[in-house]
This record gives C-alpha cells, sequence and structure tokens, in this order.
C-alpha cells in the first residue's frame, strides 16, 4: 500500500489555495470510541494548478517529527508537489527542546510543526521571543475539530503513550493488569523498561504521564509532591534500560514484561516485528500474546500541530508559498498519505476516514487525562507551566542514567532545596 501511496501522490498532489472559516475551540480531546481494523489506500489527491510555481523559495521548517525516514519522504513528496524544502532530520535537530530552541534562535524559519500542546501554547502566548505566528486559516481548519489555535496553528497528527505487556510465557502468562495510575508500575511485580534520558517528547510525555498522580500546586518542587519525585526515581533505579531508543524493542525481545511506547507506529512495529526477535509480539489490531495495561487514569495525549512563522524579509510572494505548502501538508489525502506510511492518526478527520472509515483504532479510544482539569486549567496546561521546572530537577539530580554502574545516589528526599533544584544548573 505504502508503494501505491507513494506513485499517487509522485503524479498529483493537491494544493488547494482557498481558505475558509475555521472554529474556535481549544486543542485538545481524544477521538471517539471505536475499534476497526484499517482500510483502503488514500484517493488520489487533486492535481496542482498549472499556473502556480513555488518552487523557486525553498520554505525552512523546523520539526521535532523530523526522523531520517519522515524527511527524506517529505523532501520528495514537496518537490513532486510543486514545493522546494529544508528540513534538518533528528541526526541534526532530535526533541521538541532543540527544534523550538532552533527556531527561535536561526531566525530563518517559514513553517513550524509537530510540537505538542505544551511548546505550541508556549509559541502562541510568546514565550520565544523570536517566534511569531502569520494568521491563517486554512481550508481545512473545519476538519481538525479541537485541534487548533484558531488563525494560528491547526492539528496534524494526534499522539499519545502507551503502556503494554506481554501476556504469554514471556510476560505475565495470562494475568490482567489493571493500575489506577502510570506510576502504579514501580509495584507491579514484573520487570519494566524505561528510558535512558531526560530529553525528548516521548519521555516527556512518558514523564507527564507518570507524574500526573502526583499534581500538588502548593508544592515547591515544581507543583509536584515529592512522593512523586521518589516515585519517578524508582522507576528509573528498578527499570531496565539497554541503549534502546523507545520500549518496543526489548519488549519485543521478551527482555522485559512491560514497557512503554508512543501510538505512533506501534501497529507497523507489530507487524514487522519478527525480523527482530524470535519471539517477537504478534498481532497488531487484535492482540495475540500482548495487551494495552489498563489503567484507570487513561494516558496522556497531545497533537501535533502546524504554523506559519513571521519570518522578517520575506515577500508576498514567499508567504503565499509558504501558506500553500502548508494548505497542501495539512490536507486530508496527504495526511491520510503520511499517516499510512508512517503508522500515525491524522487529527484531520477526513483524513481519518480514508484511513479507517470503519472507526478509530483501539489505541486512540483511552481516556485523556492530559485535559483533566488541574489548578484552574487543563492538566497539559500544567505541564506547560511546570515542564521546565521539571526538567531542571530530572537533570540536577540525575534521573535517567544509560549505564547502570553510574547511576546516582538516591537523593535526601527530606533535605532538599528545591527552590535550587527547579533551576537550570548552568
Amino acid at each position: 500500500m505504502k508503494k501505491t501511496l507513494a506513485i499517487l501522490l509522485a503524479l498529483v498532489m493537491t494544493l488547494a489555495l482557498a481558505a475558509c472559516g475555521g472554529n474556535n475551540k481549544e486543542p485538545a480531546s481524544s477521538p471517539a470510541p471505536s475499534t476497526n481494523e484499517p482500510a483502503a489506500t488514500p484517493s488520489t489527491p487533486d492535481p496542482q494548478p498549472a499556473d502556480a510555481d513555488y518552487s523557486k523559495y525553498t520554505i525552512r521548517i523546523y520539526s521535532n517529527s523530523n526522523s531520517t525516514e519522515r524527511t527524506t519522504w517529505l523532501i520528495q513528496e514537496a518537490k513532486d508537489a510543486g514545493f522546494t524544502i529544508s528540513i534538518d532530520d533528528n541526526s541534526v535537530i532530535s526533541g521538541d527542546t532543540a527544534a523550538i530552541q532552533a527556531a527561535n534562535e536561526n531566525k530563518d524559519g517559514d513553517i513550524l510543526f509537530g510540537l505538542n500542546e505544551t511548546r505550541w501554547s508556549q509559541v502562541v502566548g510568546g514565550t520565544y521571543e523570536n517566534l511569531k505566528l502569520v494568521d491563517w486559516t486554512p481550508s481545512w481548519s473545519g476538519d481538525v475539530g479541537e485541534y487548533v489555535y484558531p488563525g494560528q496553528a491547526y492539528g496534524l497528527v494526534i499522539q499519545n503513550v502507551l503502556m503494554l505487556y506481554r501476556n504469554d510465557e514471556l510476560g505475565t502468562n495470562g494475568q490482567e493488569l489493571h493500575f489506577d495510575h502510570w506510576a502504579d508500575i514501580v509495584n507491579c511485580g514484573y520487570s519494566w523498561y524505561r528510558q535512558g534520558k531526560v530529553g525528548g517528547t516521548t519521555n516527556a510525555n512518558i514523564n507527564s504521564a507518570m507524574l500526573y498522580a502526583f499534581v500538588d500546586p502548593s508544592s515547591p518542587a515544581g507543583g509536584i509532591s515529592v512522593d512523586g519525585w521518589k516515585t519517578l526515581w524508582n522507576y528509573c533505579a528498578g527499570g531496565s534500560f539497554t541503549g534502546d531508543s523507545y520500549g518496543f524493542d526489548p519488549l519485543n525481545r521478551g527482555d522485559v514484561q512491560v514497557s512503554t511506547f508512543y501510538s505512533s507506529s506501534l501497529y507497523g512495529k507489530i507487524d514487522a516485528a519478527g525480523e527482530d526477535s524470535a519471539t517477537p509480539l504478534k498481532g497488531a489490531l487484535e492482540p495475540e500474546n500482548w495487551a494495552l495495561v489498563d489503567i484507570k487514569d487513561g494516558t496522556y495525549y497531545i497533537a501535533e500541530y502546524i504554523g506559519i512563522l513571521d519570518k522578517a524579509g520575506r515577500s508576498d510572494e514567499e508567504t503565499a508559498a509558504v501558506k500553500a505548502f502548508a494548505e497542501w501538508f495539512g490536507s486530508a489525502d496527504v495526511q491520510a498519505a503520511w499517516g499510512e506510511e508512517f503508522d500515525s492518526y491524522p487529527c484531520n478527520t477526513a483524513a481519518a476516514d480514508i484511513l479507517y472509515p470503519d472507526g478509530v483504532p483501539q489505541i486512540y479510544t483511552l481516556p485523556n487525562f492530559a485535559l483533566s482539569q488541574v489548578d484552574g486549567g487543563t492538566y497539559a496546561e500544567y505541564v506547560a507551566a511546570h515542564s521546565s521546572e521539571w526538567t531542571n530537577i530530572m537533570t540536577n539530580l540525575g534521573f535517567y542514567w544509560a549505564d547502570a554502574s553510574g547511576a546516582a545516589a538516591e537523593p535526601d528526599w527530606a533535605n532538599l532545596d528545591w527552590s535550587t533544584l527547579t533551576q537550570s544548573a548552568e
């Protein structure tokens, strides 16, 4: 199917230039439940207008959704659609922090996409002095529902973090796992995999999920109770890290019984699981030897967005090229093709209908506690307000050591200076 999509997109790509009004909802909520399988190849997009030539201007893009595969695909498909783009892969820029900092420092960006509500709320709110957004409403704005900052940024991909376990002889031997909170993993009685560094979008989302049960607005420890930091420390100390980028591979090999992973790519990874393991996970949409941990809280959702940066010195003609690219990239056919190629779930409901006409996959039906009310706002907003403090705490205390022989000593929790630990060590 991917080959067919690539051929179709190389031949004819959509470039709808008309813009229509959007909605006024805030981001973001989880989609409606369903459990059916993906269906047919996305339909062929409309051809680019014959009189439109935007290829002369190189559109500079910053993103954390920039694996080598994604950047290679996007550069080629954009070229076939009549655009010239420049985007660094993750060997140059890795993670949302690096992407947003590079865009702010270099001041040469045209498009910002990826990231999540934490970063986008900061961009929209003016946290980054050199990042301002162009007032823009694409023709497909009404198709992304609540995933929108009206006039500024629009949802592309829905993402969440998942906790998985093996239920075969290498796992729980048929025992079902039910937790109240993500943090219950430290007392589950099974081996688990944990990340090996503080930074990175997925790692940050896992931390947000782990810390949710310990929100305490009065706590000087970044708005999280000390018990929360103790629990996260135990997650590090008791977990296994073997150098894998994320938690799918060690679970697939049977090295651990419980692990974490991100929703995008999960089904594709399971489809190819036998290539990397003699005892692989089996069954994507209908699991055979694995399951999602049933967590009462649900999980932490984010949505990735696209916005147009207000770049100094860019001409009206060049800005038109940038808007046309954003219009093209967020359109239903292109987002369906992106979703099919990279196993991601689109915010654009028309794109989702192309990929999954029978309903939403199971992993996107979980409750979304990013929208739970915390201290007068959503938990996603709470994370945005405290994320830098959390990063500083984990960095200063030595969380997420990669080598067990170099593990930091457990902190003296009763005698810590949180006012210092919440600040950058630099």
